[in-house]
């Protein structure tokens, strides 16, 4: 019996699906071009979500950054 292509599985990109992709703090700050100070202030305020791995390590969710940075104005003339 042979596996057709519609049944094959790749595991990568279910995982890919699941889990968001995590930065962490300096990435995140680099990111948004501010210091790593100014994301822990951010996490701390509630304004970014963050998730903490192990003791110490803080990841931020790159699409949560994206949802925070917003453009200004109506638009450059």
């Amino acid at each position: 019996m042979s596996v057709s292509a519609t049944t094959s599985r790749t595991p990568a990109n279910r995982r890919e699906r699941r889990h968001p992709e995590l930065i962490g703090v300096g990435a995140a700050a680099k990111y948004c071009d501010v210091y790593p100070s100014t994301i822990r202030r951010w996490i701390t305020a509630g304004r970014l979500n963050a998730y903490r791995v192990g003791p110490r390590l803080i990841k931020i969710d790159l699409a949560e950054l994206d949802k925070i940075m917003r453009p200004v104005g109506a638009g450059w003339s």
